[in-house]
This record gives structure tokens, C-alpha cells and sequence, in this order.
């Protein structure tokens, strides 16, 4: 999606069709060696979700602030996913270029979002340590993170890898997983796009989920599958509408939060909120729920593909999005939080 720096767009037929060609570019990877990258991000602050309009509501969503980040490194940018290490604050992430990316989001004194520090990036590396420069060898766009390790999903060269957490000092992956889904069902670009621990007092034990893109089963349902936990097996996600799924994460209840996103040239890029019920994560079925919130072009939004949900320090349940610029000076990085109430 593509917004003027005032946040209005030119025409939709322009927008949409320049949205199209970012999606397209093969964004810039630095060569050289896996060193730390400290990069200065500017942020504007985000105040309003509908574009001119103050309502803060939308269904059980409430709009808390957001930020635009920009950056001159020719690396920052293609945030495909993320996790926080420390409610709300640090956080570490991949980008679909072959980064790893560090940072901390800061808050004002009314718990807004109010600026980005300490942020860096390092290149993957393969097994010998080297820069891994092919992006189709690390198109990164799941990640999960418990107990010091990052599982990532990988789509193109479909797989998914786990990795020691030192920041600063990213090595190659120790250990690859069966994702289940048989490989030949997952599209070429529509691949691994969500991983995501389970509720660990569920049925799942904390176990690892996985859920494709756009990966369609005969029924025209997205394949996903439990691939760590007590209850492994191949399920799909009901495809409702023209959305793919982009992210998600396990609520503390035990149900699915996910992120989906829509495109077509006539109206541009949507997105929207989707509550997975828990009980029907289960190996054979068909996983469904209900709508929680959609947003088009009149919001700030933009390529939506990253989600995290974590507790406040005040006990507020907060939903965080980020963006993929794709590379693209027409497209944005968003930083986007939410408190989701749950009456």
C-alpha cells in the first residue's frame, strides 16, 4: 500500500499499481561479513488510525499510536516478522532480505509509543559463517521466540530453521524442523508466513504452529499444521474472502490472533484481525473464527506482516503490527499498537 508522507494517497489506480512493482523489486543486500549494523531511526508519530478521523475504538481494538520509521541505511526495511523479548519494549525480528534486527520501542508517560533506539541489523549466515547474499536462500518470514531460541520460517526454499538468540552474534541455524505439510503443497512465494508458540497451559503445551500464506488445500483452505507439541498433525485455516495470512500469535486464552492482508489493484491493500477459536487448532480440522477488525487504504496502514501480542505492566492486552516497505520509497515501515479489550 502506498501513502504520501502526509499519509493521502495519489490516485488508487496509481498507488495500487506502484504498490505491485514494490512488491516486485528485489531489495538491495549488503555483501561483507555478518558484523552488527547500528542504525539511527527516525520516527513520526502516529496519532490517528482513521486517516481524519479521532475515533480510537475499532470493534474490540483501540487504537494506542503507532509510529512511520524511516532510516538512510540502504538496509533498514522488508520487516517480515517479530517477537518481543521484553513486553512492549525489546525486540528482535527478520526481515525477508536476510536480516536479523534488533531494537527497543519507547513509550511516553501515557504508555503511547514514542520513538525506536538501539536498532541494528546483521546479515544471515550460513554454515560457515558467511553472508548469505541470495535472497531466495533466505527469504525469511515467520518467527518465533521461547527460551533464547528463534524459529523462522522460511518460504521459496521452504523450511524451518532455530537459532541461538545472541544479540550481536547471530550464528547459522543448529537445527532444522519438519514443518509436516507436505513440501509439494506450499507455493513458491506463499509459503511459511506464521510460527507461533501455543498457549503453554493448552492443549498444545506451548508446542510450535505453524500456518502457511497462501498455501490452499482442494477445499481452497490455507495448510497449516501443529509440528511441536503433544497433538502434531496437518490442519488448515479457513479462507474467508480473499485475505492471506500474513502472522499471528496465541492470545492468552488459547486462542488464535492472526493478521491477514488483501490485495487487488481496484481498491488497493486491506488488512484485518482474526480470532482463531483454540479448540479448533487441531490435527484434520478446518480452523475458523471471527472478525475482530478490517482496515483499507483510509487507514494508516500498509504491508502489514508482522504481529505480536503481549501484557502491559498495567495488565492491558496489546496487539503490535509491523510493516514491509519491500524496499520501496513509495511504501512505509509501521510500528502499529493496540489494547484488545475482551468484553
Amino acid at each position: 500500500m502506498i501513502f504520501l508522507r502526509g499519509g493521502f494517497r495519489q490516485t488508487l489506480f496509481a498507488a495500487t499499481a506502484l504498490f505491485v512493482a514494490g512488491m516486485a523489486l528485489s531489495p538491495p543486500i549488503a555483501a561483507g561479513s555478518v558484523s552488527v549494523e547500528p542504525i539511527e531511526i527516525s520516527a513520526r508519530l502516529i496519532d490517528r488510525f482513521q486517516i481524519g478521523r479521532d475515533e480510537k475504538r475499532f470493534g474490540p481494538l483501540e487504537f494506542v499510536g503507532g509510529l512511520e520509521m524511516t532510516s538512510r541505511s540502504r538496509d533498514f526495511g522488508a520487516l517480515s516478522a517479530f517477537r518481543f523479548r521484553k513486553p512492549g519494549s525489546d525486540f528482535i525480528g527478520v526481515a525477508d532480505t536476510g536480516f536479523w534486527f534488533f531494537g527497543t520501542v519507547t513509550h511516553d508517560a501515557d504508555k503511547r509509543p514514542s520513538g525506536i533506539r538501539n536498532f541494528r541489523m546483521q546479515q544471515m549466515a550460513d554454515d560457515a559463517g558467511h553472508p548469505i547474499d541470495e535472497k531466495w536462500q533466505v527469504d525469511s518470514e515467520g518467527l518465533a521466540v521461547k527460551d533464547g531460541i528463534a524459529t523462522v520460517g522460511f518460504e521459496r526454499d521452504h523450511r524451518i530453521a532455530q537459532f541461538k538468540i545472541e544479540p550481536g552474534d547471530m550464528k547459522p541455524p543448529f537445527k532444522q524442523l519438519d514443518f509436516l505439510i507436505p513440501a509439494w503443497e506450499l507455493r513458491r512465494n506463499r509459503g511459511l508466513e506464521t510460527i507461533t508458540h501455543a498457549n503453554p497451559h493448552g492443549q498444545h503445551e506451548g508446542g510450535l504452529v505453524v500456518v502457511s500464506e497462501k498455501s490452499l488445500d482442494k477445499s481452497g483452505n490455507i495448510y497449516a499444521a501443529v509440528i511441536e507439541g503433544p497433538h502434531k498433525g496437518v490442519f488448515t485455516v479457513k479462507r474467508n474472502g480473499d485475505f492471506d495470512i500474513t502472522d499471528g500469535a496465541f492470545l492468552p486464552d488459547g486462542d488464535l490472533l492472526l493478521l491477514e492482508r488483501s490485495y487487488s489493484t481496484a481498491r488497493g491493500v486491506k488488512i484485518r484481525l482474526r480470532r482463531i477459536y483454540g479448540e479448533s487448532v487441531e490435527k484434520g480440522a478446518v480452523a475458523d473464527g471471527p472478525l475482530l477488525m478490517e482496515a483499507d487504504m483510509s487507514y494508516q496502514i500498509d504491508n502489514m506482516e508482522g504481529l505480536d501480542v503481549w501484557t502491559r505492566d498495567d495488565g492491558a492486552l496489546m496487539v503490535s503490527l509491523i510493516s514491509d516497505d519491500n524496499h520501496s520509497v513509495l511504501q512505509r515501515n509501521l510500528y502499529l499498537e493496540f489494547m484488545l479489550h475482551e468484553d
